[in-house]
């Protein structure tokens, strides 16, 4: 792992941050200190730097780290719909496909999020040049999470596909990347949520709430790296964001979570650009047939980069 560290001088006050990183002995360039600021790898005081530190006056004793291969920091690719063709389709039949949706894009679109890129977007094209109307939703999963995916090809195949996620039958299996490490190894988090449209967010609620409703997820660990386990999680209920606020509720918050983070959160170190989940497993009865399906998408190189880190 390549990470270095500078000390400034009494004669460096003053400088600014991308100037300072620029010299000879340091990142040799200033375009190259602003990709380094720009991409997260660069800390002051422990503190990541962002672009809008760039230009900020350094004082003398200020420590500067440079996280050379700090996980996620790579180049990201922009989350535009991919075109026909990109999609990784993982099956497809006359009644639906299943998708591996990558990390960034959303499954649908959103009003709130206009112009953004979806994989029903992207399907429009692939079913237009097949004779198929427009994809039909039958579940989701968030933008920053990673995996499987169905849409129906037409509307008998929706109504039994949801029927199904209604009555809790399909197998959703998510591989998630934790911080610390949950007692018992294995066991089930049951939670009472509620949606709050206006902040947009899962919360806690108490029993008496009418609008509560049932969390259940059960776990399992599948690696300890010290201080952050890969966990299995399986949904018993599917309520929007649940692994999400689950694992904070019980202690272990996603690494690279942005939303369900507070308090001693604030403090965790490992940086992912997304939180660290991904629909690894989906299983469900053929609308038509009626013959058990089940599926597993490939994780994403940024997960599989996170976790080489990790094993370190």
């Amino acid at each position: 792992m390549s990470d270095r560290r500078w000390r400034v001088p009494a004669d460096g006050a003053g400088v600014r941050l991308d100037k300072f990183l620029a010299a000879p002995d340091r990142l040799a360039s200033r375009s190259r200190a602003i990709a380094a600021i720009e991409r997260g790898k660069v800390f002051l005081n422990e503190t990541e730097a962002t672009a809008a530190d760039a230009a900020r006056k350094l004082g003398a004793g200020d420590v500067l780290r440079f996280w050379d291969d700090r996980p996620g920091s790579s180049r990201r690719q922009s989350a535009r719909a991919p075109r026909d063709g990109e999609l990784t389709i993982v099956y497809e039949d006359d009644s639906l496909v299943v998708v591996n949706k990558p990390p960034g894009l959303l499954a649908v679109p959103l009003p709130r999020k206009s112009g953004a890129g979806s994989v029903q977007d992207a399907l429009v094209g692939h079913f237009r040049s097949k004779g198929k109307r427009r994809p039909l939703v039958v579940h989701r999963i968030d933008r920053d999470t990673s995996g499987l995916v169905v849409f129906a090809k037409h509307l008998e195949s929706q109504g039994r596909l949801r029927d199904q996620f209604r009555r809790r039958e399909p197998e959703r299996v998510y591989l998630a990347v934790v911080y610390g490490e949950p007692s018992p190894s294995r066991g089930t988090w049951r939670d009472l949520l509620v949606w709050d449209d206006r902040a947009v967010i899962q919360k806690e609620t108490h029993p008496r709430d009418p609008k509560g409703k049932e969390a259940v997820s059960e776990y399992r660990i599948l690696e300890r790296f010290g201080d952050s386990s890969l966990l299995e999680v399986r949904l018993v209920t599917g309520r929007r964001n649940q692994i999400r606020l689950q694992a904070r509720l019980h202690g272990h918050t996603l690494i690279g979570e942005q939303r369900y983070v507070y308090g001693p959160d604030l403090m965790r170190t490992i940086y992912f650009p997304r939180q660290a989940l991904h629909a690894f497993r989906l299983g469900f009865v053929h609308p038509q047939s009626g013959q058990p399906l089940q599926f597993e998408a490939s994780v994403p190189d940024d997960l599989l980069e996170l976790l080489a880190f990790l094993r370190q």
